[in-house]
């Protein structure tokens, strides 16, 4: 059984309660007026934040007043903390605690950001992305369905697509034009000059169709 996640949440309550010790020290060393000034600061952030999460509501958004009560917690803790710091260790090392705290905070922000962006793309991606798997051995289907398949196919590789989903396509699309031609050369090559990209469903120009089985054949290897 892994003992990290016990470690790690003894740790963490070990540093919040370091940090109520820290706060209660930082509140008794302002003293009334001070401890004002540090509520006031963080009715401004809880304030603020609120009227950021009420612009930017959706789904997984924090709620107005979630965001206002964890900003102002935030805020009036951070305050006294570094006040407690400034008075049990000078106001150097309160200084550095603001700014490795600010340049954590904003590093986790970065990050935190650039995860949402890129799992957005994803979906967009997939949303717009043309549905597309491939299909029977190119050998075994009707002429039409070869047309359809090349018309399909070259729909598909005008989305967007992942590198190996095109190279997919682009391999089916070869095997389709192989067995058009293999069919009917001279129908193939009407198609050709037509300029496929206009004429459209090559199976209007290819006749022939895919070798059936021969029925002796079948009764010989029953």
């Amino acid at each position: 059984m892994s003992v990290r996640g016990p470690f790690l949440r003894f740790l963490t309550g070990l540093a919040l309660a370091c940090a109520a010790v820290v706060a209660v020290v930082g509140g008794i060393a302002l003293r009334g007026p001070g401890v004002v000034a540090v509520c006031v600061s963080g009715a401004l952030a809880g304030c603020v934040a609120a009227g950021v999460a009420s612009e930017s509501a959706g789904p997984g958004r924090r709620s107005a007043v979630e965001a206002a009560v964890q900003a102002a917690a935030v805020t009036i803790g951070g305050l006294l903390v570094v006040s407690g710091t400034a008075v049990i260790a000078g106001g150097g090392t309160a200084l550095l605690l603001v700014l490795v705290a600010g340049s954590s905070w904003a590093a986790l922000r970065w990050l935190r950001e650039r995860r949402e962006a890129a799992m957005a793309a994803g979906s967009d991606l997939r949303a717009t992305s043309p549905a597309w798997a491939p299909g029977a051995p190119v050998a075994g289907l009707p002429t039409a369905a070869l047309g359809e398949e090349w018309l399909r196919t070259g729909d598909a590789l005008r989305g967007p697509l992942v590198a190996t989903a095109r190279q997919r396509l682009v391999a089916r699309r070869s095997q389709v034009l192989d067995e058009l031609e293999r069919r009917d050369p001279a129908g193939f090559a009407r198609w050709l000059a037509a300029d496929p990209l206009h004429a459209g469903d090559p199976a209007g120009f290819v006749r022939g169709e895919p070798p059936r089985a021969d029925p002796s054949t079948e009764t010989e290897a029953a």
